[in-house]
């Protein structure tokens, strides 16, 4: 009990002197150790880094999960311990509605035919999602968050030690100078009123009790510069491993962007099939209508030019539509492009032909378009010198 009485009473003679020594500083009235240019460097360094990878972090949620509901509730497991349930997306919710909706309205209908389509893109857009979610928070959420939970308070807690190590300094630094002070005035010589024995003997006891001070202050300071310095390294070394902490931010936020390039290429894909299906389904039940273009099925009110063509292509008989089936490949250079309805389109992207009916795309380039009777709606021909074939609508650009 007297061990810990002792211990507690020093600890507060300490904690009052860090007190003692904080306040004089704030207000000016005692020496500050002032750290290397290159220690606030890192200093600084380090708290730009814990800041912008707590914005980051954040933010990350929120794109991935932006119900902040969910978010709060997610947060309440990892710090129980549990296993965080599994929610359904809203791409599978919204899928399960329209599955819903199909069977009820009737799956027959070409509605109903419809609904069931895209529920089925939307469950595989909402798995995709998950898929994504799960690669997004192990790659690239986990990291961060084990540096602002592992490394960073290691770090904050060896400031604090700094902190501290150099209020101990800075105090004994200022106790040396009063006691030096003390000393230099104890060993004036005494005045003419001031001549006796007596107070030669009490100015010489009081001239040696200083001297003894002045030894105790000195080697406190020794010994409060080494703990000082000691801890000075201890957190330089640790303030210079952000450079490691940024390598491996980098390499997160490379894995973090491949998984969300592969995202969304799944999800264009998934569309694109949809895109598919409702095209050759659209052209059963509105047949004569284009696929591919926002253009206003009609001319301007406004134009009178006889030259001034609709939005839509034009249906023109052809050779190709006559052939028999496997044979529309073998005809399609013979057969001629109609007298109107022809247009112009710009490449978008570039497009590797998949087979000899097919023309290969350069991006930017110009060719002639035009439709057939009986294509694909996601199809037009496209003609560029001498050479003819299939080009997808999704990679041009029609002109006027």
């Amino acid at each position: 009990m007297d061990f810990n009485m002792k211990k507690l009473a020093s600890d507060a003679g300490i904690f009052f002197t860090r007190a003692v020594q904080f306040t004089e500083e704030k207000f000016g009235q005692a020496e500050k150790t002032e750290l290397d240019a290159h220690f606030e460097n890192l200093l600084a360094r380090a708290d730009s880094t814990k800041n912008w990878t707590e914005k980051i972090l954040r933010q990350t949620e929120v794109l991935l999960q932006p119900n902040p509901s969910a978010r709060v509730e997610e947060f309440l497991y990892e710090k129980l311990d549990r296993k965080v349930p599994s929610r359904v997306t809203n791409g599978e919710l919204l899928a399960q509605y329209m599955a819903e909706a199909a069977s009820e309205l009737g799956p027959t209908t070409p509605y109903g035919k419809t609904l069931l389509k895209v529920a089925e893109a939307e469950k595989q857009l909402g798995a995709t999602e998950r898929d994504f979610i799960h690669t997004a928070s192990i790659s690239f959420l986990t990291p961060l968050r084990n540096f602002l939970e592992g490394d960073w308070k290691t770090i904050s807690k060896e400031r604090r030690l700094l902190q501290n190590r150099r209020l101990d300094l800075d105090a004994c630094k200022a106790r040396l100078k009063k006691a030096k002070a003390a000393e230099a005035k104890a060993t004036t010589v005494p005045d003419f009123q001031e001549t006796r024995p007596r107070n030669y003997i009490l100015s010489a006891s009081a001239s040696a009790l200083w001297n003894d001070e002045v030894d105790k202050a000195e080697q406190e300071l020794r010994v409060a510069q080494t703990e000082f310095d000691r801890q000075a390294e201890v957190t330089r070394l640790l303030l210079e491993g952000i450079s490691s902490t940024h390598v491996n931010h980098l390499r997160c936020l490379h894995e973090f962007v491949k998984s969300q390039t592969t995202y969304y290429a799944q999800c264009y894909r998934h569309m694109l099939d949809l895109q598919k299906q409702l095209g050759s389904s659209q052209g059963t039940i509105f047949p004569g209508t284009f696929v591919g273009t926002t253009e206003p099925t009609s001319p301007p009110l406004s134009s009178t030019s006889p030259t001034t063509t609709a939005a839509t292509m034009p249906v023109v008989p052809s050779v190709a539509s006559l052939a028999p089936p496997g044979e529309a490949s073998l005809c399609l250079e013979e057969v001629a492009p109609p007298a109107s309805g022809t247009r112009k389109a710009r490449v978008l992207y570039d497009y590797e032909a998949a087979d000899s009916s097919e023309l290969a795309l350069l991006a930017d380039e110009l060719i002639t378009v035009y439709s057939l009777p009986g294509m694909d709606p996601d199809w037009l021909i496209g003609e560029r010198g001498n050479k003819k074939g299939k080009v997808p609508v999704t990679y041009l650009e029609l002109l006027s």
